[in-house]
């Protein structure tokens, strides 16, 4: 067990606080609506909710739907981040995404038109993770895809992650606004590697299927445990953390930070990963989403299991 939560007393401690947040976050999902604008995503559940919490040391404790499997959404925009961030620098990275959170929803157009310098505020909406993954195709080729595979099943300590077919194909037949993103990139000059070659790697990320278990584990790599092995920099993992306390949870990410204090990241899946630094990471699965696109019940389950174990960062 970890050092939070040592021995079966602990164990009990922890279960006994994650199925509390799991029956508060229940009480709240009939306010969310799921994301029907993706068909696959449009027959999910509402009513589905699970989480997992993921120690150091291998111990994983879940509760709810927390074998349902998902697609990532805009949390894999962390781990192209990341390889982003290894493979080329922050000094290339940054040349072409800011660094700066937006009151703007996740997939505007406005602000690349506002900006100055002209190009996505964070990596974090989509614009700017559009232009990370331009980035990865332009220097490191379209199959460097394999690479990000690699380092989510890494994370995930997982070698089925993969990418779910049917909502890869979806989200290329309907991502009208993330087309036009990129096309308005293209035309800044902040996308330089092709326009169709830059989004079948965005859909393909985003369509990568996992599990409430495989996304705790994943928290809990970026949450790097002292001991833990780090196969990607500290410093580097610092960075991401960062983004996800300022611009994680889209618009919603400074309210999300007063209530529950820690690093997180949604899609439009119903997924939250959280990540408590150097102790634990959490994985979330509730496709009732608020309209600002993230989890209502994985939300309320987050706060409430951070206020009971004194979870924040700040």
């Amino acid at each position: 067990m970890s050092r939070d939560f040592p021995g079966e007393a602990g164990r009990d401690r922890l279960r006994s606080a994650l199925e509390q947040a799991l029956a508060e976050g229940r009480r709240h999902v009939n306010r969310g609506k799921v994301a029907a604008y993706i068909p696959p995503l449009a027959r999910a559940d509402p009513d589905a909710l699970g989480a997992a919490i993921a120690l150091p040391g291998g111990e994983v404790v879940a509760a709810g739907d927390c074998r349902h499997p998902f697609t990532l959404q805009s949390v894999s925009k962390v781990f192209s981040l990341l390889l982003a961030l290894e493979r080329l620098g922050p000094g290339a990275v940054f040349s072409r995404v800011g660094m700066e959170p937006t009151g703007d929803p996740f997939n505007s157009v406005l602000r690349l038109e506002l900006a100055e310098p002209p190009r996505p505020l964070n990596p974090m909406i989509n614009a700017g993770a559009v232009a990370v993954c331009g980035l990865l195709v332009e220097q490191l080729g379209p199959g460097s895809f394999g690479e990000l595979v690699e380092l989510v099943r890494a994370a995930a300590q997982s070698g089925s992650v993969d990418v779910d077919e049917e909502v890869y194909l979806a989200e290329k037949e309907t991502g009208h606004r993330n087309r036009a993103l990129a096309y308005f990139l293209k035309d800044l000059g902040v996308l330089r590697a092709g326009v169709e070659e830059t989004l079948d790697y965005y859909f393909r990320q985003c369509a990568l299927r996992v599990t409430c278990v495989d996304l705790a584990r994943m928290g809990l790599f970026l949450a790097a445990p002292p001991g833990s092995p780090a196969p990607v920099c500290r410093e580097l993992i610092r960075m991401v953390n960062a983004f996800m306390v300022t611009c994680g949870m889209y618009n919603g990410s400074g309210e999300f930070a007063v209530r529950a204090g820690i690093p997180a990241k949604s899609g439009v899946s119903g997924a939250v990963m959280a990540v408590v630094p150097g102790r634990l990471g959490v994985g979330v699965y509730g496709p009732a989403l608020e309209s600002r696109g993230n989890s209502v019940g994985g939300v309320e389950l987050l706060v409430a299991l951070s206020r009971r174990l004194d979870w924040s960062v700040f």
